[in-house]
């Protein structure tokens, strides 16, 4: 059975992306201070390079929001977006975004195929697992198709990477979730300078 991982940067106010979100601030207005301690300064540090590596390394699937792919909205049409990432995204595996339109899946090097999926996070989760074949599957984000597979009890361990910035504003992780309707058990914690990992696994 497939082990569904959500992992997401956040900030000491709640927040996985800042406000005014678009091509040229895609986290949002100050969200790219979430991420320094694997894009910036701290990319280098043991503790950071082992939960980075987690975060891609061996995931046989990926889910993400159309917001993270890119900042195109309504029907595509004759766009040629192929997400943030260049000829060879990160990701190494067949990718699933949520969306309200229908896209021809994109192909790009590296193993990383974006399929684009109309029916909802269950549909994606299913076709997520019938690929992974028993192997680890990523929510990649952003904060709606993270709330989305939460609320759909898809998510079997949380890891956040909590970094001492206030943005203010923006997309929360947890909005929408009433007292209770988490349960969650730390279980793990990582320090490195200006960030800490936490681990969480989802008790259903």
């Amino acid at each position: 059975m497939s082990r569904t991982n959500l992992s997401m940067s956040v900030s000491a106010d709640g927040y996985v992306a800042g406000p005014k979100q678009s091509e040229e601030h895609p986290l949002g207005i100050g969200g790219e201070r979430l991420h320094q301690w694997h894009i910036g300064t701290g990319r280098d540090h043991p503790v950071n390079r082992q939960v980075a590596d987690e975060m891609l390394a061996g995931m046989a699937a990926t889910i993400m929001g159309r917001n993270m792919f890119g900042p195109v909205r309504g029907e595509w049409g004759d766009s040629p977006w192929q997400g943030w990432w260049g000829d060879e995204p990160p990701y190494h595996c067949p990718v699933f975004v949520l969306t309200h339109h229908r896209h021809e899946p994109i192909e790009l090097k590296g193993g990383t195929t974006f399929h684009f999926v109309t029916d909802g996070i269950m549909a994606a989760y299913e076709q997520a697992t019938a690929i992974a074949d028993g192997g680890p599957i990523s929510i990649a984000g952003g904060a709606s198709c993270a709330r989305q597979a939460l609320a759909a009890g898809i998510v079997d361990e949380i890891d956040l990477q909590l970094s001492p910035e206030i943005l203010g504003g923006g997309e929360r992780l947890f909005d929408g979730f009433s007292p209770g309707a988490l349960n969650l058990e730390l279980a793990r914690v990582l320090e490195a300078p200006g960030v800490v990992h936490l681990r969480y696994n989802v008790i259903r």
